[in-house]
Parts: structure tokens; C-alpha cells; sequence
């Protein structure tokens, strides 16, 4: 009687630890990640962690940025995947005072630089991406040169010249209103967005319709030379032109760009721990991280991936990027954007 029971015993002690995940076989691991990332996954995104560790990945795209962290914050006693990724500072601080991540160092660290990291120790910084002002080459000369700063695009020689995207719903929209309260401060930053719009600066509401629909550069339709972008654009502009070009037809002003950090963390409460930290260190990974410029046109966290010849001739990246602490943004996000609707409502 006591063998059999010490069988039972041992055959429930097996299952549940086989429940965990704790790399007793492969696991499928889900990740969460914002829609962006998710529609540029490719059966081979994966392969190589795949073949490393046994374990499979499955892709759960969850909206933009604010809507995943919403979603994970709204099930964090049962956690939707295993693994999030592409949470910036924008809304990490909601995300950590939650208590949605559990603590990860990944083995990689090493090779992000202090910049990049964040201050809590449950997320893992993968890549940055710098919102910058673009503008097209062929609409400036020597007689008007393309703006040099931001305090130029009040300037009535630049008038009607800008988009911009709305803040209340685009990434890079918010990351641009950032830079100016970074730079012009609590007084001066609402004056500057008084000036904007007096100027004829246009509000579209997000990326695509500012940079395909309003801008006049590279692939957009539009008549407004200047427009809130990133600096990787002018390389997507080379990599994805119908005829070879040598030079790219917009140029970045780096003058007031915004960094943003996209990092990921293991989600509290995952039946795999072990194989979700594995995928981390892979995301991290030199090899992983040199795939990352030409597949999401972003930059890498790991200072030791190389950069393709494309973004090394193509783009710039900004010397002295603005950036702001997360849980400064988390108090103030609201109470900016409800300010900065009064002026553009």
C-alpha cells in the first residue's frame, strides 16, 4: 500500500512539475506583443530559438502599445501569454506598478548600454527607435533651408509646411509632444503648440496618414515637406523604393528627437517561466538583434549587433535624443494630452 502510494505520489509530483514548463520539454510560449511587431513575423522570425531550445513561439498581437499593457494589467491573475514585448516608457511604469512582470535579468544585459535600461529589473530593454523630425529634400534649397530645430517650425517662412500626428492615439504622435515639454518646459511647451498651430501645422491621426497621406516626401501623396517620423525612415524609403535609388529623398533634423525604448518581461503568473527567460536572452541575442533594423526599421538594444550597410548610409542617429522618466510621464500623461486637446479641439 505505501509503494502505491508513493507512486501516486510521485506520478502528481511529475505532473504538476510538468505543468510549470520548467524545461522538463518543449513548451509552446506566447507572446504578447503590439501590432507593429506581430504583422512583421515570418515563420523563420523564430526558427533559430526553435531549433535551440525545442520550444515553439506563437505571436499575440494585442493592439498598440496602451491597449497590450491595459490588456495584460486587466488579466494579470491569468495572463493572456507568457512573455510581453514592445511596452516603452510611455506606459512602463503603469505596466511595473501593476506587478504584471516578474523579475528577469536576462544574460545579455551586458551589452545595453546604461542609457537604454530601465530602472526596474523585470524588463529587458530589445530596441529603440528615435521620433524625429523628416523632411523632403527636393522642397528646400539654399534660399530656404529645411528647419534646423524645432524652434524654427514656428518660423512664418515654414508656415503650413508641418503634420504632425494626434498625441491622444499615435505613438509617435505622444513622443513628439514629449520632446516639447522636455525642451520648452511646463510654461513654454503649450505656447510652442500655440505657435504650431498658428502656423498651419496639420494634425492626422497617426503615422500612415501622416507620412503616406499628408507628407510630400518619398511614398507620400501629400503637399507638407515636414513631418513627425523616425530616423530609420529614410533607409525603409531606400530598402523599399520601386527604382534603385543612391540617396534617399527625405532627410532627419535630429535636433528634438524622441527616444523610445521598447522592452520586454516575463508576465507574472506563466506556467513557463524558464523557457519565456530563454526567449528573452534569444530576443537580446547578437544574431536576433542584427535582424531587427530591416525587419521592424528600429535599432538595436545589444551595442554589439552591427548595423546593415542601408541604415549605416541612410540615416543618422541623433547625438543627444530626448528622453523623460516613465513615471514622470504615468503622472502627467493625461493632464498634457487633455492640454494639448484644448489648444487643437
Amino acid at each position: 500500500m505505501r509503494r502505491l502510494t508513493t507512486i501516486f505520489l510521485l506520478s502528481a509530483i511529475a505532473v504538476a512539475c510538468a505543468g510549470t514548463g520548467n524545461d522538463r520539454g518543449p513548451v509552446t510560449i506566447t507572446l504578447m506583443a503590439h501590432d507593429s511587431f506581430a504583422d512583421a513575423v515570418t515563420e523563420e522570425t523564430f526558427a533559430d530559438f526553435t531549433a535551440e531550445t525545442g520550444h515553439t513561439v506563437e505571436v499575440l498581437a494585442a493592439g498598440d502599445a496602451g491597449a497590450m499593457v491595459n490588456q495584460a494589467i486587466l488579466t494579470v491573475d491569468n495572463p493572456l501569454a507568457d512573455v510581453m514585448f514592445g511596452v516603452d516608457d510611455t506606459f512602463l511604469t503603469r505596466a511595473v506598478e501593476a506587478g504584471i512582470f516578474e523579475p528577469f535579468t536576462a544574460s545579455g544585459l551586458g551589452t545595453v548600454p546604461e542609457t537604454l535600461r530601465a530602472s526596474d529589473d523585470s524588463v529587458t530593454p530589445i530596441d529603440f527607435g528615435d521620433v524625429c523630425l523628416n523632411y523632403d529634400k527636393a522642397a528646400f534649397s539654399d534660399e530656404l533651408p529645411p528647419p534646423s530645430g524645432l524652434d524654427d517650425l514656428i518660423d512664418p517662412a515654414y508656415g503650413g509646411m508641418l503634420v504632425v500626428e494626434d498625441p491622444t492615439i499615435s505613438s509617435p504622435g505622444l513622443a513628439f509632444l514629449l520632446a516639447t515639454i522636455a525642451l520648452f518646459g511646463d510654461e513654454g511647451w503649450q505656447p510652442y503648440w500655440i505657435g504650431l498651430e498658428q502656423n498651419g501645422a496639420l494634425v492626422a491621426p497617426g503615422w500612415t496618414e501622416a507620412y503616406y497621406g499628408e507628407f510630400s516626401g518619398g511614398a507620400g501623396e501629400g503637399d507638407r515637406p515636414l513631418v513627425v517620423s523616425y530616423a530609420s525612415s529614410p533607409p525603409a524609403e531606400v530598402i523599399f523604393s520601386e527604382t534603385p535609388l543612391d540617396e534617399a529623398p527625405t532627410g532627419v533634423i535630429t535636433d528634438g528627437c524622441y527616444r523610445q525604448v521598447e522592452f520586454a518581461g516575463i508576465l507574472a503568473g506563466t506556467a513557463n517561466p524558464g523557457p519565456a527567460g530563454q526567449l528573452i536572452d534569444f530576443m537580446l541575442s547578437t544574431p536576433f538583434q542584427e535582424s531587427i533594423p530591416l525587419t521592424w526599421f528600429v535599432f538595436p538594444a545589444n551595442a554589439e549587433a552591427a548595423l546593415p550597410l542601408e541604415f549605416v548610409e541612410h540615416t543618422v542617429i541623433p547625438p543627444k535624443p530626448v528622453q523623460m522618466d516613465p513615471a514622470t510621464i504615468e503622472a502627467n500623461r493625461q493632464s498634457w494630452l487633455e492640454q494639448w486637446s484644448d489648444i487643437f479641439r
